[in-house]
């Protein structure tokens, strides 16, 4: 019966709320703005009278009544009750409040297309995502800003396309004509493209699969992947209508497979070069790249020469759980991450796909590059002046990164996952970076045996006096030449005048070739903001065996920065108050900025009682391999040691109980239990402390000498007896050999000189072997 009650108080007020939508009329409400002179009292006084509960007091004499019967909504006005308000000589003014239709002026709408929450990447509520909400809330979805995804061709008529497709940001490469369409084959092999493009510009709110990151941007596609590609056909496609493309999106590059050297050609390089120099009206044109997917076959996307570059934004990959994929590559030139597919039990990329279909199952670092330009599509409609350095930088910025990663820089994740809201924020009052600035240094002038392993070490002063000076660092190559009879064997380390420590080339097992490297350039982002003043060193080591062999003849080191540390350089602060360089997955430090040790996940000055300084390989929490490099580290003192000054077994501070410091060895005595049970006797017998901890500190070397001197007592004690008991046998032997009468007679028969000799040969047979 309660519910009949409740649904006979609720039908007639959802039906005053229909009406009223539909025709238009006022919807009175249960309230009334009331005007009593004479104070809150007063006001009190005449709510009661009437039936009314005062919700408080609006402003001046005015007063918010509710009246406890008259229902909350209606289409009719309470005529009656508001007669009698009016008629209350201490009110002076009454109102029954009509509701009101108000439309918040917020250009964001969540979008209403049915693959939206399946785009985890997006937004989701446990926020391991790219935050891209934050940034359509801030007002930003890529208007104005046009991309161009250089691939296999675009389905320009695909329904979530169609509207954001950009005729002068498309080409057909390979058959030389305006139109990208795709080449339709029973595999829907030539699916890349399409699939690319809905990832950053998808329509939003038109019922059509998801949206893309960026979905008001402009998209473009260059169909240059399906026919033979050659440094023409990348060259023209790197420089379709730069003063109209601002973003260049590419997810290919050489094979993965984890032997191949390989870049840009002449006219590819050139095309980079007047990219970044001429397009956008000289802001320069952006080129994102996919890192690559050769981790499983170890490969290593610095001998990538596209990601390689200084002119790419080289994209990454991390899981739905925020793992390493098992496709990516590590290396140092990667600068940031986003999210694409993982392992079976991982959601994948929602996006557009061939024939007006969507797909779920976009994958690999192909679909991390993507998003990625359409981040960056969303900053520059946020501030259209930001140069393609300024783009690399405000990625190394840490408050352009997800807070999910760490703002530490990795060889799987750059300097980690793109928040798109962070980097929207920054770009809207980031100023432009100074003039780049590159110093080249020789660090070799005559050849130089590898062997096994080689180390160059170099002071440099970054070109100080000139107008190459650099003393905040950005992109850093170190430009090799180098034969070895197998190239794959090498590992390649660069380590920076602040400690920074670039893997350049982790051992590639598949690469068997004995080609070396001819002038390649070596990429890390890792000293970003560094001063480059100061010892730079290279490491060249084989990691597999001795017996290889090659020689190093170019080493030219070169920087590229500024003159002045840039604005983002004050905002790369780390956990622990700047004192963490490099952290992991967990969020754990695991290598600390110079002056400071790792002590338990965190940073310290000084090591506490019973560690001391020592140095401990860093364990990335990666799916690739690479050769680990040692940081300082509080370690536990050597036993018996309880506290040290460092880790020798000779340099104890103190010892643990039933122990006594030998001063003079810096060593731990353990103490006998005669010591222990009188120590006052103990010392009452020695008239002084050295004397009475000189024997005890040779008790070790004593006993070594006595168990050497009872192996050899008795390694004698057995050669004896088995020379003993072989001369009983040869005895024994010999008189079975010799004849009964022995010179009795003097003419022996054949027979018997023949068995006297046989006798004789087996005498001295055995002779021989007692002998051995």
């Amino acid at each position: 019966r309660k519910c009949q009650n409740l649904l006979l108080w609720v039908r007639p007020q959802l039906e005053a709320l229909f009406l009223a939508s539909l025709v238009g009329q006022k919807l009175y409400t249960n309230t009334w703005a009331v005007h009593i002179p004479g104070g809150p009292e007063v006001a009190d006084q005449v709510a009661t009278k009437h039936g009314f509960i005062n919700n408080g007091h609006v402003f001046g004499d005015y007063y918010h009544f509710r009246h406890r019967t008259v229902v909350k909504r209606s289409l009719s006005d309470q005529r009656g009750t508001q007669v009698r308000l009016e008629k209350d000589p201490k009110v002076t003014w009454a109102e029954q409040q009509v509701s009101k239709r108000r439309r918040k002026r917020d250009i964001y709408v969540e979008p209403n297309d049915p693959n939206f929450e399946d785009q985890w990447y997006l937004y989701n509520s446990n926020h391991h995502d790219l935050n891209a909400k934050a940034a359509w809330k801030s007002g930003f979805t890529g208007k104005g800003v046009v991309v161009s995804i250089l691939d296999d061709g675009i389905e320009k008529n695909h329904p979530d396309l169609e509207q954001n497709y950009d005729p002068d940001a498309s080409y057909d490469v390979n058959d030389g004509d305006p139109d990208p369409q795709p080449r339709y084959t029973q595999l829907n092999d030539n699916r890349h493209g399409t699939r690319c493009a809905g990832e950053v510009a998808a329509v939003a709110n038109n019922g059509v699969c998801g949206v893309g990151v960026a979905y008001n941007a402009k998209i473009g596609g260059v169909r240059m992947l399906d026919g033979e590609v050659t440094d023409m056909v990348e060259a023209q496609s790197l420089s379709l209508n730069p003063q109209h493309i601002d973003i260049y999106s590419a997810s290919w590059g050489p094979e993965d497979d984890g032997k191949t050297v390989d870049g840009p050609a002449k006219l590819a390089k050139e095309a980079f070069l007047r990219g970044v120099t001429e397009g956008r009206g000289g802001r320069g044109s952006i080129f994102v790249w996919a890192s690559g997917n050769g981790g499983r076959e170890r490969d290593n996307c610095n001998c990538d020469g596209y990601t390689n570059s200084i002119y790419t934004l080289s994209i990454s990959s991390s899981t739905q759980n925020g793992n390493v994929p098992w496709y990516s590559e590590a290396c140092s030139s990667t600068l940031a991450t986003t999210y694409s597919s993982g392992n079976v039990n991982e959601k994948q990329i929602v996006t557009t796909d061939l024939k007006s279909k969507c797909t779920d199952s976009h994958t690999g670092t192909s679909a991390s590059a993507p998003l990625a330009a359409g981040i960056i599509a969303l900053a520059l409609e946020a501030n259209k002046n930001l140069t393609w350095r300024d783009m690399h930088t405000t990625e190394v910025n840490r408050h352009a990164l997800n807070s999910f990663f760490p703002s530490a820089v990795s060889h799987s994740y750059g300097y980690g996952l793109l928040d798109a809201g962070g980097i929207v924020e920054l770009a809207r009052t980031w100023s432009n970076v100074g003039p780049q600035r590159k110093c080249v240094v020789s660090m070799v002038f005559e050849p130089r045996n590898i062997g096994s392993r080689l180390l160059i070490s170099k002071s440099v002063d970054a070109c100080f006096g000139t107008d190459s000076y650099v003393t905040s660092l950005e992109h850093v190559q170190a430009r090799l030449t180098l034969s070895y009879n197998r190239r794959g064997k090498l590992a390649i380390h660069l380590i920076s005048p602040a400690g920074t420590r670039s893997t350049l080339l982790h051992p590639r097992f598949h690469d068997f070739s004995s080609e070396g490297f001819n002038d390649w350039a070596f990429m890390t982002t890792h000293s970003w903001d560094e001063n480059p003043t100061g010892v730079w060193r290279l490491e060249i080591e084989n990691v597999a065996s001795a017996n290889d062999y090659g020689t190093l003849t170019q080493f030219l080191l070169v920087l590229y920065g500024t003159d002045s540390a840039t604005s983002s350089s004050s905002e790369k602060s780390q956990p622990g108050g700047g004192s963490c360089k490099t952290l992991d997955l967990r969020q754990m430090c695991i290598e600390c900025n110079s002056g400071y040790y790792l002590f338990e996940q965190s940073c310290v000055k000084e090591c506490p009682a019973g560690f001391s300084v020592g140095h401990q390989p860093i364990t990335y929490t990666v799916g690739n391999s690479i050769a680990p490099a040692s940081v300082s580290a509080c370690l536990p003192c050597p036993p018996p040691c309880l506290t040290c000054s460092s880790l020798s077994p000779q340099a104890c501070l103190s010892c643990p109980p039933h122990s006594s410091l030998d001063p003079f060895s810096g060593t731990c005595v353990h103490l006998n239990q005669y010591m222990r049970e009188s120590p006052g006797n103990f010392m009452a017998a020695q008239p002084n402390r050295e004397s009475a901890l000189q024997p005890a500190s040779q008790l070790p070397v004593t006993i070594a000498v006595l168990s050497c001197v009872a192996i050899f007592a008795i390694f004698v004690g057995i050669f004896l007896l088995l020379q003993l008991r072989s001369g009983a046998l040869i005895k024994m032997v010999s008189y079975r050999g010799i004849p009964t009468v022995w010179g009795d007679d003097e003419g022996n028969t054949d027979s018997e000189n023949d068995e006297f000799d046989a006798h004789h040969e087996r005498t001295a047979f055995i002779k021989t072997q007692s002998a051995l």
